[in-house]
């Protein structure tokens, strides 16, 4: 599957993992993306859906992957297209994404795979992130509470 310049979308899923933090403050979980798109900046854990394999089931082996923590999926938090065009206007990438609310089931906090580093971030330590994911784990955290 060729992920820069598709002949058709991609389907990828993404985490919002939630967490109770100190002081009783939710935070969520962010990775510095170590691949296009988005490499080098925070974002959060998850990946292409490989084929044969459910949305839940790709989200849990995504955040493995990259964070190993072993997560569940608890609802659907949004659902949208992330569409990045080249200077020509040309498409070059295209994902129609999903995003999950998560909870933490097991594992320890060890980036590998595609993500460079993770740190956990409150609702007000979103700087740095694209408006539509600051929107998406607002929302989460709303569904938490």
């Amino acid at each position: 599957m060729k992920r820069e310049y598709p002949d058709a979308p991609i389907a990828g899923v993404g985490a919002v993992i939630v967490r109770e933090g100190p002081e009783g403050k939710k935070q969520v979980l962010l990775i510095r993306r170590g691949q296009e798109p988005l490499k080098g900046e925070w974002s959060l854990p998850g990946g292409a859906v490989e084929l044969g394999e459910t949305l839940e089931d790709a989200v849990c082996r995504e955040v493995l992957e990259e964070t190993g923590l072993v997560v569940e999926t608890v609802d659907v938090v949004q659902a949208f297209d992330r569409i990045s065009r080249d200077d020509q206007g040309r498409v070059r990438y295209h994902y129609v994404l999903i995003d999950f609310l998560c909870r933490v089931v097991g594992g320890s906090l060890a980036c590998a795979s595609d993500a460079l580093e993770g740190r956990w971030a409150t609702g007000d330590d979103l700087d740095g992130l694209t408006p539509l994911t600051v929107e998406v784990i607002r929302k989460a955290l709303g569904m938490a509470s």
